[in-house]
C-alpha cells in the first residue's frame, strides 16, 4: 500500500490540521520540558507545510489528564516551538475545540502556526466521538497525521478526522511506515530481531509474527526468564510470568520447526536484591540460586548476541537486555547498542523502537549511528505484530 503523503495535498492557502506527538516528559517541579525530541521530530513536516503555502494547526495529547489539568497544558510546548521556529508566528489556543479555537484557526495566516490545547482534556478524544472529530475537522481544510506514536489508537484526532478531510501522512509517519514496512516485508538478510524488556506477555504477538520473517531471534531482559523456565531452569527470585511458561515453550518449538535460531541466555548476571548496589555475580543460566534474581544477560551471552547483530543486514531491536537503569546491570544493553551502531556502519539497516531501548541508545551516545529510531513504543510493537494501525489505515492510498 502506498498511502497519500503531503505531496498529494493542495496546500497553498489551506489550513493544515496536523496530528503530532508532543507527549513529551515534563519536570514535575518546574513543568519544563526535559526532552524535546518528539517536538523536533515534527519540524520537517511543519517546515514542508509552511513552505508549500499552508498555515499549520497542530494538535496533540500530553499525559493522561482527567479533564482540564494545568500541569499537562501544552503551553510550554508552544513556547518551545517559538524557540525552534524563529521568525514563525506561533499562537496557542486555550482549548482544542470551541469558539476560541475556531476564531484562532480562522484568523491564521499562511506561514503561521496555531497549537491547540491538550486533546485529552476532552474524554471524547479517546472515545473517537464523531461530533468531537467533526469539531476538530472544521478547524482545517486538510488533515495530516504525523503522530506515529499514537497511530495504534483509534481516537478522534488520529482516526476520526481522517475520514472528514483530505488526509495524508506527514514526513515522519511516512518514514516510519516505509522503513518498518520494508524491514518486515522485504528485509536484507540475515534478518535479526532483538527483543527484551520486562514482560514476555507484552511481546508474544511480536514473537509469533517475527518467527515467520527473521533468521535469528535474540531474547533478553526479564522476558527471557519465562523462556528459561520453559527449558526447565530455576530462575530463583527473578521476574517470571508463570502463566506464560507453556506458551514460551511452544514458541521455542515453533522456532525449531521453522529453522529460526532462537537465542536465549547461556549465562546471566544475578543480584541479591533489586537494587543498584546489590551484590552481583555471573552464573550459568541454569544455576541461579534461590533468593537471587537475573538482572542482565551474562558476558558469554552478550558475545553471542553481539556476533549475531554484527553479521546481520537487517536488525530490529525492541527492549533492553537487563535493568540498564542500574549501571552494573547495563553491560548487555550497552554492548548491543554498540553492535547495532557498528552494524549500521557496515551497511545494515538498524531499527530501534520502544522507550527503554531508545533511551539506552541515546544514553550511550549512539542514536545518530542507528538507521532509524522509531518514535512510537506501542505503535512500533503493534506494527511488528503485523497489526494494521488505525491512524495509518484511515489515510487513503494514492
Amino acid at each position: 500500500m502506498v498511502k497519500r503523503t503531503i505531496d498529494d495535498l493542495e496546500l497553498q492557502g489551506k489550513r493544515a490540521l496536523v496530528r503530532v506527538d508532543f507527549n513529551v516528559p515534563l519536570d514535575k517541579q518546574s513543568g519544563a520540558i526535559t526532552d524535546d525530541t518528539r517536538i523536533r521530530a515534527a519540524l520537517p513536516t511543519i517546515h514542508a507545510l509552511l513552505e508549500r503555502g499552508a498555515s499549520v494547526i497542530l494538535m496533540s495529547h500530553l499525559g493522561r489528564p482527567k479533564g482540564v489539568t494545568p500541569s499537562l497544558s501544552l503551553a510550554p510546548i508552544a513556547a518551545r516551538l517559538c524557540e525552534l521556529l524563529p521568525g514563525v508566528a506561533v499562537a496557542f489556543a486555550l482549548d482544542c475545540v470551541g469558539p476560541q479555537a475556531t476564531a484562532a484557526a480562522q484568523a491564521l495566516q499562511p506561514g503561521s502556526i496555531l497549537l491547540l490545547e491538550n486533546l485529552r482534556y476532552h474524554p471524547e478524544e479517546e472515545a473517537n466521538d464523531p461530533a468531537f472529530a467533526a469539531q476538530l475537522a472544521a478547524l482545517g481544510d486538510v488533515y495530516v497525521n504525523d503522530a506515529f506514536g499514537s497511530a495504534h489508537r483509534a481516537h478522534a484526532s488520529t482516526e476520526g478526522v481522517a475520514h472528514l478531510r483530505p488526509a495524508a501522512l506527514g514526513l515522519l509517519m511516512e518514514r516510519e511506515v516505509a522503513i518498518m514496512g520494508a524491514a518486515l516485508e522485504s528485509p536484507a538478510r540475515p534478518f535479526v530481531a532483538v527483543l527484551g524488556g520486562a514482560k514476555v506477555s507484552d511481546k508474544m504477538g511480536v514473537i509469533t509474527n517475527l518467527l515467520g520473517k527473521v533468521d535469528s531471534l535474540l531474547i533478553g531482559g526479564g522476558m527471557a526468564n519465562t523462556f528459561l523456565a520453559a527449558q526447565g531452569y530455576d530462575v530463583g527470585d527473578s521476574l517470571l510470568e508463570a502463566d506464560r511458561v507453556a506458551e514460551a515453550g511452544g514458541l521455542i518449538r515453533q522456532a525449531q520447526e521453522r529453522g529460526v535460531a532462537l537465542l536465549l541466555p547461556d549465562d546471566v548476571v544475578i543480584a541479591s536484591a533489586f537494587a543498584a548496589d546489590a551484590e552481583s555475580r555471573v552464573v550459568a543460566a541454569d544455576a541461579v540460586p534461590t533468593g537471587w534474581r537475573i538482572l542482565d544477560i551474562g558476558p558469554a551471552t552478550t558475545r553471542r548476541y553481539v556476533a549475531a547483530v554484527l553479521t546481520a543486514r537487517t536488525v530490529v531491536w525492541n527492549g533492553p537486555m537487563g535493568v540498564f537503569e542500574f549501571p552494573r546491570f547495563a553491560a548487555g544493553t550497552h554492548a548491543l547498542a554498540q553492535a547495532a551502531a557498528a552494524a549500521t556502519h557496515a551497511g545494515a539497516t538498524t531499527i530501534i523502537g520502544g522507550g527503554d531501548s531508545v533511551a539506552a541508545v541515546e544514553e550511550a551516545g549512539l542514536a545518530d549511528q542507528i538507521s532509524h529510531i522509531s518514535t512510537g513504543g506501542g505503535a512500533s510493537l503493534e506494527f511488528l505484530e503485523g497489526h494494521t494501525l488505525p491512524g495509518v489505515a484511515a489515510v487513503g492510498e494514492r
